[in-house]
C-alpha cells in the first residue's frame, strides 16, 4: 500500500527540461532562443555559471578552449588513437581513454594553477595596488614554495623554453577585454620574480595561464579541469578524424611490439 503521507519528490533544475512540444534550457526556449543564436563556448560558460557571459568573457573563455584543444602527439592523443585501433566500434571508448589521461602532467595543470593562485590570494589581507606590490607577493609565494620543496604550478615547459606563445596572447586578450584580474596579475608577477629565487628563468606555460584566466572569470575552481577536458575533447575528435584519413596508430603499436627486448625479471626489493 502507498503511504497516504508520501508525496513524489521534486528535483529542481535550471538546466534542461522537456514537455511534449517544447525544450527549455537555462530558462530559454532551446529551439528558438539558443540554437543558431548562442555559440557553444558561450553556452558552456552559461551552463557552468547559470549566467550568460558578456562578449568579453566569452572571448576570453573561448581563447582558453582554443589554447587547450590540441597539442599534437601527447599521451592523451596517442592513447586515443591506439584505443580506436583496438576498438574501432567504440569512439566513445577512444575519447574516454584520452580524457582519462588528463592529470597533473597534462591538462590538470590548468586546475592546479588556478587553485594555487586562488589559495595565495585568499590568504592575502589586501590585493596589491601596483606592480611592485604584486612582485612582493609573488616573491614571497615563490620563496615559500621553494622552502617547501614544491614546484610552482604553471611554471616551465618542456618545449617552449623561451616563452609559451599562448601565454602572451591570453594576457593580451584578457587585457583588451578588461578581464586581467588578480589571478592573472599574480601569475604575471611570478613570471617576473621567480629567477631571483630559482636562479634560472622558466616560461609561464599555457596551461597555467589558462587556469589563471578561468579563475579570473569566476568559474568554479572544482570545474577548471573539466573545461580543459572540454577543450581537449574537440582535439581528440580531430585526432580520430586524422587517424581515419592518415592512420599511424598501427605503426606506433608495431614500433613497440617489434622492438621490445626480453630481459630477466627484476624483482622489487
Amino acid at each position: 500500500m502507498t503511504d497516504p503521507a508520501y508525496t513524489d519528490p521534486v528535483y529542481k533544475t535550471a538546466l534542461g527540461s522537456s514537455t511534449k512540444d517544447k525544450i527549455t534550457l537555462l530558462g530559454q526556449d532551446l529551439a528558438e532562443d539558443v540554437m543558431g543564436t548562442v555559440g557553444f563556448g558561450e553556452l558552456a560558460f552559461w551552463l557552468a555559471t547559470q549566467r550568460r557571459p558578456s562578449p568579453g568573457e566569452t572571448r576570453v573563455f573561448e581563447a582558453v578552449l582554443a589554447a587547450l584543444a590540441d597539442h599534437g602527439f601527447t599521451p592523451t592523443a596517442i592513447v586515443t588513437r591506439l584505443t580506436y585501433l583496438s576498438a574501432p566500434d567504440s569512439v566513445q571508448g577512444a575519447l574516454a581513454a584520452g580524457l582519462l589521461g588528463g592529470g597533473s602532467r597534462f591538462l590538470g595543470v590548468t586546475e592546479d594553477c588556478g587553485r594555487f593562485l586562488h589559495d595565495v590570494l585568499a590568504a592575502t589581507e589586501s590585493t596589491p595596488a601596483d606592480e611592485a606590490g604584486w612582485d612582493a607577493l609573488a616573491l614571497e609565494t615563490v620563496e615559500n614554495r621553494r622552502a617547501e620543496k614544491k614546484f610552482v604550478p604553471g611554471l616551465g615547459h618542456h618545449v617552449h623554453k623561451d616563452g609559451d606563445p599562448r601565454t602572451r596572447r591570453l594576457f593580451e586578450i584578457a587585457a583588451e577585454e578588461g578581464l586581467r584580474g588578480p589571478h592573472l596579475e599574480l601569475f604575471a608577477a611570478i613570471g617576473r620574480v621567480h629567477p631571483q629565487v630559482l636562479g634560472k628563468t622558466l616560461p609561464l606555460n599555457g596551461a597555467g595561464v589558462c587556469g589563471a584566466a578561468l579563475a579570473d572569470l569566476g568559474l568554479p575552481l572544482e570545474l577548471l579541469r573539466g573545461f580543459a577536458l572540454l577543450a581537449r575533447t574537440a582535439g581528440l575528435i580531430g585526432q580520430l578524424a586524422e587517424e581515419l584519413r592518415h592512420p599511424v596508430a598501427n605503426d606506433i603499436f608495431l614500433s613497440v611490439d617489434l622492438n621490445n627486448q626480453p630481459v630477466p625479471p627484476d624483482p622489487q626489493r
